[in-house]
């Protein structure tokens, strides 16, 4: 016999639960309460297929394209030119691919850097297996790629530059506006992917000059699954996929009515709320960051100083394990990253990282944490309960006391680290 507890014998047994402390949201965010409201009826009693002309699917097709309008809001775009997708990563393969394919009569060549998301990365790798030609520029110290670069890579057969607005690694935000000027004034494309800044900070694609844009719905607690591409009106782009005539014969394949009506609930809190989410993100983030430089010797911030996302903080622990930190971490109830959380299977050293100057030791040693809406400054405290422990025992264990850093800034850029 057992008790409600699994105790035997019917004797009761207390039953401790583990607090739980989530700062990974630049992996993903849990969907709100507003956004799977929005969508549960989508799933049964208003089910139609959106191409359908009686009324269920007619009721389909107008909130597919409520959600349309709503996630044109957040980037200042009009909703004719914004396509869904599955993801964030769709929306990077189908801005180069589709950009290339569709004008290789007019030049071969792209122009990105080297710490973009994997998505874009691995897109133009494909791409220089089909022949054409790539420039991956450097970034600084701090993650910034500078727009001079930009313009000198440009040459008479460049098609596209397509350069991050924000890391998601270590939150560094670029001179987008400056980049999409360039771009324009030579006749480029110019695609921009903002997984990581929607939401958190204010994005006008009229105003930074942009021809193609991505988005993920997951990043901003909407549902898995469902993303965006925004392209302005007139871009030749080759489809993906091939099918029926959905998305205006940019994405074939039936839409994911209850993933887009999601997104666009997402997106539509996101823009009403972003100023206010800023401000509760930087806090926490400048919060944390505080307590670790007064807390725990020799640790490296990596990213810009001023320049980056208001949730993101990744630190260098040297001495440290960046994977055996998140494992002890994950014990105590925290869950952070070491890195994007598509190379999580990585052993390697993250590449924004090394792109940064970061030697690889301390590179593996790294973790970023990532705040979202429901966090306080309770879960800060909790985490300063137990970092500063983790990363002395964990020195003592590998016979690394954490050495003095030393700066590695280069003559006139602005330093990557913040040193500890």
């Amino acid at each position: 016999m057992y008790d409600k507890h699994g105790a035997p014998g019917g004797v009761s047994r207390q039953v401790k639960v583990m607090r739980r402390i989530y700062l990974d949201h630049n992996a993903t965010t849990p969907v709100r309460a507003e956004v799977l409201d929005a969508m549960l009826p989508f799933f049964r009693e208003r089910f139609g297929n959106a191409s359908s002309v009686h009324g269920l699917g007619q009721d389909a097709h107008a909130a597919i394209e409520e959600a349309r309008s709503q996630t044109a809001t957040l980037i200042g775009g009009r909703s004719g030119e914004v396509f869904f997708t599955s993801g964030g990563t769709e929306a990077d393969n189908l801005a180069l691919k589709g950009v290339a394919f569709a004008n290789r009569d007019l030049g071969d060549h792209i122009v990105t850097t080297v710490i973009e998301h994997s998505a874009v990365l691995n897109s133009a790798r494909f791409l220089e297996r089909q022949g054409f030609s790539v420039t991956y520029l450097p970034v600084d110290s701090s993650g910034m790629v500078d727009p001079g670069d930009v313009e000198r890579a440009i040459t008479g057969r460049t098609l596209l530059v397509s350069v991050m607005s924000g890391n998601n690694e270590i939150g560094t935000i670029q001179p987008i506006d400056e980049i999409g000027t360039i771009a324009r004034r030579h006749g480029v494309y110019f695609h921009t992917d903002a997984v990581q800044v929607a939401g958190k900070i204010p994005i006008d694609v009229e105003k930074a000059q942009v021809d193609l844009l991505s988005l993920s719905a997951h990043k901003i607690y909407g549902p898995k699954g469902a993303g965006a591409i925004y392209m302005r009106k007139g871009i030749r782009i080759e489809p993906s996929m091939h099918g029926g005539h959905h998305e205006n014969n940019r994405r074939a394949g039936t839409e994911n009515t209850p993933g887009i009506v999601g997104f666009g609930r997402a997106a539509e809190l996101a823009h009403t709320e972003q100023a206010a989410e800023y401000r509760h993100l930087a806090d926490l983030r400048d919060t944390l960051e505080k307590r670790i430089r007064e807390e725990i010797n020799d640790a490296v911030v990596n990213g810009h100083p001023t320049e980056r996302l208001p949730g993101t903080l990744n630190v260098s622990f040297p001495g440290v394990e960046g994977e055996s930190l998140l494992m002890r971490l994950d014990l105590k109830g925290i869950a952070v990253s070491t890195g994007s959380a598509c190379s999580s299977g990585s052993i390697e050293p993250s590449h924004v990282l090394l792109a940064l100057g970061v030697d690889p030791h301390t590179a593996l040693g790294s973790v970023r944490f990532s705040f979202g809406r429901d966090n306080t400054l309770t879960d800060v405290e909790y985490v300063m309960t137990h970092l500063p422990g983790i990363v002395t025992h964990l020195r003592h264990v590998s016979g690394k006391g954490g050495a003095k850093a030393v700066s590695v800034s280069s003559p006139g850029v602005v330093s990557s680290v913040a040193r500890v």
